[in-house]
């Protein structure tokens, strides 16, 4: 067998070894990324439980003020109606806002501060938020990682070709970017 013969097969065994390590290593980082996307969705998971609870609860407290809970009980529901991760990502922003809302409505309930079954359900869901923004942000640096796998060279020739596509960070929404006024 010629010697250039030999080295072209060497060639083409080292590009295909390449070629197959690049779309491995691709397919396991946008599988982290899912499964980071599912962690969150996890924890949405257990706010939504807890959120019903919560309403329920204030709804005996405060019997005029439906509109506020209405809103939670939407941004709920939007959650759960959507279908992709972008979706989901604007629809728990709204969400959040709500509840924010929620809790600074309850300050002008002192017997509802006061309840224990309200204190356990806000104490569930505050640890639950903080959960919640670690999950996020951990998903946010998941999402770096793989799109930089998939934009670098020489991987970016692999992932266009297969398919690969970059991912949306989670980022806060345009209301919660804005300075918050504190007034004494």
């Amino acid at each position: 067998m010629p010697v250039w013969l030999i080295v072209i097969i060497v060639i083409v065994v080292l590009i295909l070894l390449w070629v197959i390590s690049t779309y491995n290593k691709l397919v396991k980082a946008r599988n982290r990324v899912k499964d980071q996307w599912a962690q969150i969705d996890v924890q949405l998971k257990r706010r939504f439980d807890l959120i019903p609870n919560l309403v329920e609860t204030i709804k005996g407290y405060t019997k005029h003020e439906s509109e506020t809970l209405e809103n939670v009980i939407k941004a709920r529901n939007t959650y759960l109606s959507a279908n992709t991760p972008n979706e989901q990502m604007k629809a728990d922003g709204e969400l959040t806002q709500a509840i924010s809302k929620l809790f600074a409505l309850t300050e002008s309930y002192p017997d509802l501060k006061a309840n224990t079954n309200f204190i356990d359900l806000q104490d569930g869901l505050k640890t639950t938020e903080d959960k919640i923004a670690a999950a996020r942000q951990f998903y946010n640096d998941t999402v770096l990682k793989y799109n930089n796998l998939v934009q670098v060279f020489p991987a970016v020739l692999i992932a266009g070709m297969l398919g690969f596509k970059t991912e949306s960070f989670i980022e806060a929404a345009e209301e919660e970017r804005k300075n918050v006024k504190v007034s004494f």
